[in-house]
């Protein structure tokens, strides 16, 4: 290896570029070698030599993803310079994992235009083998279905378990389908009205028979569907809005002055004839 013939400092006014990494020369020092103008970064200290060709170190890059190839694998196509990675998608016989030639006659697998060696083509996560199993794709990395459901699913907020398709979404939590059911009856809530009690659900008709207060006015149950939604509560009993009403005059009393006799109830002006 010789070293530099010569020291020059670049003072023009015309722009003109290492030969190698492109990088421009105006005002900066740099060395002619071979008829050929090539930088000089301090750090650069040494010098790769590949088909009668010279670079620095630290110019010796992958011509596509310009990765330093100093102490990796390359190949040259067309005169460039490339990473196994790179090379890879150049060529389609190269295995998309390891770089290495696809011989023909060799077992391998072929996805999207790419392909690999049959021991190459493993999941990601657990490095297991593909072979004939199903296999989920997230960019360029190869996933097994398990692997692919622990990593990427979302889990049910009632079974805890992954979500492979469908789903359902409450109070942005995820659920199966299977598992978004009314507690009592076991009836699917999918597009169906449901109530829910302390993070239970229940459909409708189970509501009103197992768990909604009976209005203390109709006995009827309070559900808060429809009319009536609005409920007013009393010394431990409860009315439809519609209900709290004046015993004898059927004045409404909701947010009026009233007067409770008995399990009855009064405006001021009934109680006072009582």
């Amino acid at each position: 290896m010789s070293g530099p013939r010569s020291y020059l400092s670049a003072t023009m006014t015309e722009r003109f570029d290492c030969y190698y990494c492109r990088e421009n020369l105006q005002g900066k020092k740099y060395i002619q070698k071979d008829e050929k103008h090539v930088c000089l970064p301090p750090a650069c200290v040494q010098e790769l030599h590949h088909k009668n060709r010279h670079w620095h170190e630290d110019c010796f890059r992958c011509a596509k993803c310009y990765k330093p190839l100093a102490n990796e694998p390359f190949s040259t196509k067309d005169d460039k310079v490339l990473c196994g990675k790179c090379c890879a998608r150049e060529e389609g016989n190269r295995c998309q994992t390891c770089y290495k030639v696809i011989t023909p006659g060799t077992k391998s697998v072929e996805y999207k235009h790419k392909m690999w060696h049959e021991e190459c083509f493993t999941c990601l996560y657990c490095k297991q083998q593909i072979n004939t199993q199903s296999f989920h794709t997230k960019g360029d990395e190869i996933y097994c279905t398990a692997c692919h459901e622990k990593k990427f699913s979302k889990n049910c907020a009632h079974c805890k378990e992954p979500i492979t398709s469908g789903g359902i979404s409450y109070q942005d939590q995820p659920w199966h389908a299977e598992c978004f059911v009314c507690l009592t009856c076991r009836k699917p809530l999918a597009g169906a009205r449901f109530t829910a009690v302390e993070d239970k659900m229940y459909c409708v008709d189970c509501y009103k028979t197992s768990v909604a207060k009976k209005c203390s006015g109709c006995q009827n149950p309070i559900t808060g569907f429809g009319k009536g939604t609005n409920v007013v509560n009393y010394e431990g009993n409860s009315w439809h809005e519609y209900c709290f009403n004046c015993k004898r005059c059927s004045l409404s009393l909701a947010n009026k002055r009233f007067v409770a006799h008995g399990e009855a109830i009064y405006c001021q002006d009934c109680a006072k004839k009582l």
